[in-house]
């Protein structure tokens, strides 16, 4: 990795860090550092898991369990086992929580303005436009990729959404009883693999890989959600599907696809896939294409 492309990224989280004040154990002029305060704004008016709360910060349990363990000390929050399973607890603000959030909201938008504020009109855009660029950039980076069997709950979401997607986009509707879908047992080592990507613990995302013996790799069923597209998380699949086709062995990696994904399409194209004739009789396909790959190694056996 480049060494000036790591300063850069230091000297901006230096600055950052400064900036907004998050160097202080009373952050925004409150009792609390910045933690606890993001705390409050995570689990909002409705309350969190806090299981979920943990997994959307990417903090560690204990650490998150000491903050609540202070807010309520604080009289800020309430946590409580669900009914149905014990394990489960739920975080709720109380009345001094929501008034404590409300006053570090109003902090929140002070420290705002007063960045904003020495700034003229051209500056202002700028930065406005950069902090939303990088934010951008941030959340891909934060997005993870796992190989899961086909059958895990998180991987059954993203294939329902997918469906019900092609459903609505398809001239003709979506049926999954006529697609030539893999079963599971082609989406499992070694005969392939089925890869879901998260942000922030949830699934938004995935990608197959069939590996037949004797045959080249095949991606299927990938499907990005809508509210994770723009984060490059097509082509990162894509990627990554082709260098585990590599370690096995593969020389081609193919797939189709509808005419209605136009995007898909494009973005196929864009990272070197050439269209070919069809390879298979899907009746949901009218595109198929093709990639030549570099083995890296040999495929693994049984």
């Amino acid at each position: 990795m480049d060494a000036a492309h790591i300063d850069q990224v230091r000297r901006f989280n230096r600055t950052v860090t400064e900036r907004v004040g998050v160097l202080y154990d009373h952050y925004m002029g409150r009792d609390r550092p910045v933690g606890a305060a993001r705390l409050l704004w995570e689990i909002g008016g409705e309350g969190q898991d806090v299981r979920r709360l943990r997994e959307r910060l990417g903090l560690d349990s204990g650490y998150v369990s000491r903050l609540l363990r202070s807010l309520e000390t604080d009289g800020l929050v309430t946590v409580e086992p669900q009914p149905q399973d014990r394990r489960v607890r739920t975080v709720r603000l109380t009345d001094a929580g929501r008034a404590e959030r409300a006053i570090l909201d109003d902090r929140s938008d002070e420290l705002a303005g007063s960045l904003l504020e020495p700034l003229n009109t051209a500056q202002r855009a700028r930065l406005v436009a950069a902090m939303a660029d990088v934010e951008r950039l941030l959340t891909a980076a934060t997005v993870t990729l796992d190989v899961v069997d086909p059958e895990h709950s998180d991987a059954q979401h993203c294939l329902r959404a997918y469906f019900t997607e092609l459903q609505e986009r398809f001239e003709t509707g979506f049926d999954p009883a006529r697609s030539l879908l893999p079963d599971a047992g082609e989406l499992r080592p070694p005969h392939g693999l089925f890869l879901i990507a998260r942000l922030h613990g949830e699934p938004v995302g995935c990608a197959g890989l069939k590996l037949p013996p004797g045959a080249p790799a095949e991606i299927k069923r990938m499907w990005v959600a809508p509210q994770a597209r723009g984060l490059g998380l097509g082509r990162r699949f894509l990627a990554e599907l082709e260098a585990r086709a590599a370690q096995c062995g593969c020389a081609v990696l193919r797939l189709d696809t509808n005419k209605a994904l136009s995007a898909a399409i494009s973005l196929y194209r864009s990272c070197g896939f050439q269209e070919v004739p069809a390879f298979n009789d899907e009746p949901y396909a009218h595109h198929w294409f093709e990639k030549q790959i570099t083995a890296s190694s040999p495929r693994r056996s049984g």
